[in-house]
């Protein structure tokens, strides 16, 4: 894991340096600097799921054969827009999935069955997204997808494997967690944006300017704005005869245990 190598090869320079400060009057600012910057990284490890700084994510499958990508959506199920989703992949026969959280799939049991019904697949995006979920124990982790599990699972039977990271956040603490539940992380490789400011004909170029075979593509069920992104990017996957798939389709895995 990236983090095991970059804390040995900070920690040794640090203890280094400390020596040499000790023996020969090493500027302790420098090591005050290094230490900084070892904060530094970390913490941008922490929020580029990218990195697997913590801990392993998914991010994309650059070795697959077939013209394929795999469409995500976060933060559903959502009243309005979550059916309007639907009806567009439906009209382009695509696959995608969507990564929920708990307290909607609560309030909206139905709308997650119809995700399910119409062949989709479905992940765990923590019960609450909480805004300081970065910041929560092992054992609040554990508790806010175990609960979202057990919903699911009494909803609809299925138990799920695959967790979407709340905003993207990686940490020991959420590393712990999802080896201790036996789940899999789903990061990206190809974010939209599409909850910022950024109008629609933006982001779909961001999207398509180099999207390949393989990617898989970060939206949320959540705006009209992505409604007009998602209609766009389904037409630019149609003429190019690239495959919307699930995510375990795209990356052989199983999504449910």
């Amino acid at each position: 894991m990236l983090k095991k190598k970059i804390d040995i090869f900070f920690l040794t320079v640090l203890i280094g340096g400390t020596i040499l400060f000790f023996v020969d009057g090493f500027p302790i600012y420098v090591l005050l600097i290094w230490l900084v910057f070892w904060l530094i990284i970390t913490a941008l490890g922490s929020f580029n799921i990218d990195w697997n700084y913590h801990l392993k994510s998914l991010n994309s499958n650059k070795n697959i054969k077939n013209n394929q990508v795999a469409i995500t959506f976060d933060d559903g199920p959502n009243e309005e827009y979550t059916s309007l989703v639907l009806e567009l992949l439906k009209k382009y026969n695509a696959k995608a999935t969507f990564f929920c959280i708990g307290n909607k799939i609560e309030k909206y049991p139905e709308l997650f069955n119809v995700i399910i019904s119409q062949g989709h697949t479905v992940g765990n995006h923590t019960y609450s997204h909480a805004k300081g979920f970065g910041f929560f124990s092992t054992k609040q982790v554990l508790s806010e997808l175990s609960k979202t599990n057990s919903i699911v699972k009494q909803n609809c039977g299925l138990e799920m494997k695959l967790y979407r990271p709340a905003f993207g956040v990686t940490n020991p603490q959420i590393g712990r967690a999802i080896k201790k539940l036996n789940m899999q992380s789903i990061g990206w490789n190809n974010r939209s944006f599409d909850t910022s400011i950024l109008s629609a004909d933006f982001i779909i170029q961001k999207i398509t300017r180099k999207l390949q075979k393989g990617d898989i593509i970060l939206l949320h069920d959540s705006s009209t704005k992505t409604l007009v992104v998602l209609e766009q990017l389904l037409l630019f996957l149609h003429e190019r005869n690239i495959e919307s798939v699930t995510i375990d389709t795209l990356l052989d895995i199983k999504a449910y245990a």
